[in-house]
């Protein structure tokens, strides 16, 4: 458009396709401009959402890093991305179709009888804040189960309750509920050097144990545990 300005011989105004292409991008520019309104609009709501839905994000991040670290306790613990995902589709369609069921389409007339009336489909109820935080919390169990549930199927039965331990730990370290610090010490088995006299109330727990348990005192919350 600029190059046929710059080389548009005699009046301008003659030039009749040269009006009509102004005319034309002066049109498509304002279409444009208010598009780039609308979608500054849209980017909003749409970032909005994604904060009420990080959650559900944050704990499919945290079940699907806890499934690539299974390969440290046998090498056939292995999952891909694309498998994951489906796993998380698939806990999203139960979630939405809990929330938001379809009606049962109605038995077809007996013959001589007249067909029910179909009625439309309502329309979907509009989220709420208490709603939208009720889908989330549901989307955020749905995510953890069925990611536990697709590792258990295909885990070894003595490694079931190893990996359970491991997602509960997770995602109470991630709640705050308890400190990684407290987790560690519970996994590194630190043994106590200084010996102490083991009453005869505790004598159910084997000795060879008994170091580990004197170690744990060492950290706050288990202080007081003997």
């Amino acid at each position: 458009m600029l190059y046929r300005l710059a080389t548009a011989e005699g009046d301008i105004l003659d030039n009749i396709d040269l009006i009509l292409n102004l005319e034309k991008s002066k049109k498509l520019s304002t279409e444009i401009n208010e598009k780039v309104e609308i979608a500054k609009v849209t980017e909003v709501a749409i970032n909005d959402a994604s904060e009420a839905y990080r959650p559900s994000a944050s704990r499919g991040a945290l079940v699907y890093f806890m499934m690539m670290e299974l390969t440290r306790i046998h090498s056939f613990y292995k999952y891909s991305l694309d498998s994951t995902i489906i796993v998380i589709n698939r806990a999203i369609d139960k979630v939405a179709e809990a929330m938001n069921p379809k009606k049962e389409a109605p038995p077809p007339p007996e013959e001589g009888q007249e067909a029910e009336p179909v009625e439309e489909e309502e329309q979907e109820k509009e989220i709420t804040p208490r709603s939208l935080k009720l889908r989330v919390e549901k989307l955020t169990d749905a995510i953890t189960f069925e990611c536990f549930n697709y590792v258990r199927a295909g885990a070894l039965d003595r490694h079931k309750l190893i990996i359970a331990t491991m997602l509960c730990f997770r995602i109470c370290i991630k709640k705050n509920i308890i400190a990684a610090k407290e987790v560690e010490s519970l996994i590194k088995k630190e043994v106590s050097t200084d010996e102490k006299h083991q009453s005869e109330s505790l004598k159910f727990i084997p000795e060879s144990a008994w170091g580990a348990v004197r170690g744990l005192e060492s950290i706050k919350v288990f202080e007081n545990l003997i």
